[in-house]
């Protein structure tokens, strides 16, 4: 099975901006992906504050299909 959710752009600290949902085929940026996180679209994933900005991480498992890279 494909990942859910593709990173497809980083910024050049390697920071994740841009996702695509490969599930619906539609691309997100980093805030937009927050957002539905935190609207309940995405229950894999949950927001984490990292030096003052929201970031999407993949909830911890065993599995690796489902990381964010």
């Amino acid at each position: 099975m494909p990942k859910r959710i593709s990173v497809t752009s980083e910024d050049d600290n390697g920071r994740n901006q841009n996702f695509h949902d490969n599930f619906k085929g539609t691309n997100m940026t980093r805030n937009q992906f927050v957002k539905e996180i935190k609207n309940g679209n995405y229950e894999n994933y949950h927001v984490r504050n990292i030096n003052g900005v929201d970031t999407p991480v993949s909830n911890p498992d065993k599995a690796r299909n489902n990381n964010l890279d």
